[in-house]
């Protein structure tokens, strides 16, 4: 976060409800420190969900454009979704026994993944199905090493914390040995420096390129990447990135590892977030929207490669709590849901519309510098206008509590905003949410001069 300075002190005094307060203050008693940015600045305790909108204890509603990150990709308490999962509750949750709705989720699954990827394995969170992807490139290639962008997250865990593209891993080490990080192509701001018109996408990966000759030992057995990089802001790469990289790690026969955690499930509008670039992945990580909130992660792959042993030997892949009972019908449903009402078309669609209106909202306020997106995967950054330079902290954090205020919840405690809302929401929703976002700018703006 950028240094604060004086003119940049937060003087807006939010307050959450006092049933929500009472609550969360009870509650820190005793949990570890460390919850998500956005609970701890809210302070809000969550009662209830239905469709777009949250409720906390004092009955305050709020329009979410969060959607826990892209993990709420239904909304909240959608009754068919509500009616599958709680029948299964009912009957059997736990086991690693073939089940229906994990039959016919997978099944279905195959109709939809890029060509050839038609085999899966379920996890629970999303570094557990990173590490796995991982375990099976290795299985695949007999090589060791990995290769990951500035500015990737694909968890938190020991084996690919090394993977991480930012400071976050600072102090945890030592980390992993072969792995390493290269620069992703952010078309809007060049990693390498580089200004003026240029070729992005080419200038990482001729630098892949030498930093595979030059600091690797030989032995790479995959490169992970996400269709778009989504804690850096929702940063989509500069065109023919991802097809160079395609190219790339077939030539050095290594597998490419898709991390569509985000992406996926009909996320930037499209199935999947590799095919606006028509590639397919050796192998694809899925999670968040994939069970429509309930906690379940994947790893896709082709049969050929998901054979490869030891991955594929008896209990090579499994997990303990891995395609379940229950998580399996939270994903037989979640997925039956997005089919059914066209969800990936409705994001494709919205999304446009949403990314208008904040391109326009752009040209009126100053705290604005840029607005892009794909889908319902929206980056919006924020800046001084004065230095032009990312928005300070406490100016960021008061946007937030003025759209808390208002009832929008937002990430925009952050000056690399991320707009993540739940795949169902609807056009005049997203037309509010921007207007309440809207009023929220101008306040703070006003309050410190830099209208």
């Amino acid at each position: 976060m950028p240094a604060t300075t004086d003119s940049a002190q937060k003087t807006f005094r939010y307050a959450p409800g006092p049933k929500s307060k009472a609550l969360y203050d009870e509650e820190q008693k005793h949990i570890a420190p460390g919850l998500q940015t956005i609970a701890l600045y809210s302070q809000i305790a969550v009662e209830s969900g239905h469709g777009r909108h949250l409720r906390d204890l004092d009955g305050k509603e709020y329009l979410d454009f969060v959607a826990g990150i892209g993990v709420a990709s239904l909304g909240y308490s959608h009754p068919e979704y509500v009616r599958i999962v709680s029948e299964q509750l009912a009957k059997v949750s736990i086991g690693s026994f073939t089940s229906p709705h994990r039959a016919n989720f997978v099944k279905t699954l195959a109709t939809v993944t890029p060509k050839g990827l038609d085999r899966i394995q379920l996890y629970s969170s999303g570094a557990e199905a990173v590490e796995a992807a991982v375990r099976l490139a290795k299985s695949r290639t007999k090589k060791y090493e990995l290769i990951g962008f500035w500015g990737g997250f694909h968890g938190k865990t020991g084996g690919v914390l090394g993977v991480l593209g930012d400071t976050f891993k600072h102090e945890l080490g030592p980390l992993m040995p072969g792995l390493h990080l290269a620069p992703y192509p952010n078309a809007d701001h060049c990693p390498l420096g580089t200004k003026g018109e240029h070729d992005c996408a080419a200038h990482c990966l001729d630098f892949l390129r030498e930093m595979i000759k030059r600091a690797t030992a030989g032995a790479v057995a995959a490169v992970i990447a996400e269709p778009v990089q989504g804690t850096a802001g929702n940063v989509i790469p500069a065109a023919g990135f991802l097809k160079g990289l395609r190219a790339l790690t077939t030539e050095m026969g290594a597998m490419l590892i898709g991390d569509e955690m985000i992406t996926g499930f009909g996320r930037t509008g499209k199935w999947w977030g590799c095919d606006h670039e028509e590639i397919i992945p050796d192998i694809i990580t899925v999670g968040k929207g994939l069970g429509g909130g309930f906690p379940v992660s994947g790893v896709i792959s082709s049969t050929e490669i998901s054979t490869s042993k030891p991955w594929g030997n008896p209990s090579g892949s499994s997990s303990s709590y891995g395609g379940n009972p229950l998580a399996s019908a939270a994903c037989d449903a979640a997925l039956g849901i997005i089919i059914k009402e066209n969800l990936v078309e409705n994001s494709r669609r919205v999304g446009a519309l949403l990314l208008q209106k904040l391109v326009a909202l752009k040209a009126k306020s100053p705290l604005i510098g840029l607005a892009r997106g794909r889908g319902l995967m929206i980056g919006v950054e924020l800046v001084n206008p004065k230095t032009r330079k990312p928005l300070e902290g406490p100016l960021c954090r008061e946007l937030f509590e003025e759209c808390l205020t208002r009832g929008l919840l937002t990430m925009s405690y952050n000056p690399m905003l991320r707009i993540n809302p739940p795949l169902t929401i609807t056009e005049s929703e997203a037309i509010q949410g921007v207007e309440i976002l809207a009023e929220g700018l101008s306040a703070v703006a006003g309050r410190h001069g830099l209208a």
